[in-house]
């Protein structure tokens, strides 16, 4: 099985895997960055939640090994059809690798507050900041992998207009989101709503992108 068509299925495992880890975050009831909840909510979760945390985690890695081999082989499709198109998916492929990185720290920023929640409550205000602006700025590497990697497949004629404007809509829409991060460090978010949409926009992008590369 050549690259492309494996990244065609590695599509679907990112979308698979971001589920599942997902399902077990609400099922352990542990607050999600810019959910609204107070801070001495956050607070109490975090010290309790023991080793809840520590199982999505594990499948964490998983998602972001999956979702690089999705951008590399997208990147290879549509590397040779034209001089435009290499370049949008260039700034794809940048999206997705700057998105693993923010992500990883918003990760590993979770365990931070558990530590602090459990040990030193008064820190816990500053990282769950942290974790809320950087979640929120991450959605900025989200619109530019889908930007990206939209205009390239509209060059190259590889997508049909219906995908294309939900990648269009769906960058908008995580963008907006990005821009008010510094307004949600308190994990209070009125646009919590666009970039949850933006989200299952791009999950769903995803979706039609790697059924196009399993079948091209």
């Amino acid at each position: 099985m050549g690259l492309i068509t494996t990244a065609g299925f590695a599509g679907f495992g990112f979308v698979v895997t971001a589920v599942l880890v997902n399902a077990v975050y609400i099922r352990a009831r542990l607050p999600f960055p810019v959910s609204a909840a107070g801070l001495e909510e956050v607070t109490d979760a975090f010290a309790n939640v023991g080793e809840a945390l520590k199982r999505p985690s594990v499948l964490a890695p998983v998602g972001w090994l999956c979702l690089t081999v999705f951008a590399a082989g997208l990147t290879a499709a549509l590397w040779d059809r034209g001089s435009d198109s290499s370049a949008w998916a260039l700034v794809g492929l940048a999206g997705v690798l700057m998105q693993n990185v923010a992500f990883v720290c918003v990760e590993a920023l979770r365990f931070g507050m558990a530590s602090a929640a459990a040990h030193d409550r008064g820190s816990t205000a500053g990282l769950w900041g942290l974790s809320n602006v950087l979640f929120g700025f991450n959605q900025s590497f989200l619109a530019m992998a889908v930007l990206g990697f939209t205009l390239a497949g509209v060059g190259a004629e590889f997508i049909p207009v219906w995908h294309a404007w939900l990648g269009y809509v769906s960058a908008a829409l995580l963008f907006v989101s990005a821009m008010a991060s510094p307004y949600n460090a308190n994990g209070a978010s009125r646009l919590a709503p666009i970039g949850l949409i933006g989200w299952l926009g791009w999950a769903t992008w995803i979706v039609a992108y790697s059924i196009t590369l399993i079948y091209r």
